[in-house]
């Protein structure tokens, strides 16, 4: 599986785009909706190769199908426990070959045998502080 450290707070993906002489990776509005990040911090960022950039994949990054979730958590803990199931979008692929979905406020969930775009239904099984790993429970209709 993918290591993520524990001072992971958000993962998605965004384009650069020129403006002005600089480039700029715009952050979803959503990151700082859900708390993952905070306006006019400083935050270290890791660029990571996208094995498929197409305007379809980023709209579909930003318009996650809502999760099966019954309770509720606060902020600071995950927003996930244990043999929770869930619907996700599969957003990219880690460097170990997992995919890599994120649920509420940039969660990151590691799913085992998944790829960019699948939608599948997922049981997590482990979670971390800033990280879970599920496995597929239901796969996407559209791959059969």
């Amino acid at each position: 599986m993918v290591e993520i450290p524990d001072s992971l707070c958000s993962l998605f993906s965004s384009p650069v785009e020129e403006q002005n002489g600089t480039y700029v990776i715009e952050v979803p509005s959503n990151e700082v909706d859900h708390e993952a990040l905070s306006v006019d911090e400083t935050y270290r960022v890791a660029i990571l190769e996208s094995p498929a950039s197409t305007e379809s994949s980023i709209q579909q990054e930003t318009q996650q199908p809502p999760s099966r979730e019954t309770t509720n958590r606060t902020p600071s803990g995950p927003p996930v426990k244990e043999g929770e199931v869930h619907n996700v979008t599969i957003e990219t692929v880690g460097d170990q070959g997992d995919g890599i979905a994120k649920v509420e406020r940039g969660y990151v969930v590691i799913v085992s045998g998944a790829q960019p775009g699948d939608e599948p239904t997922i049981e997590i099984e482990q979670v971390q502080k800033n990280v879970a790993f599920a496995s597929i429970v239901d796969s996407d209709p559209r791959a059969l």
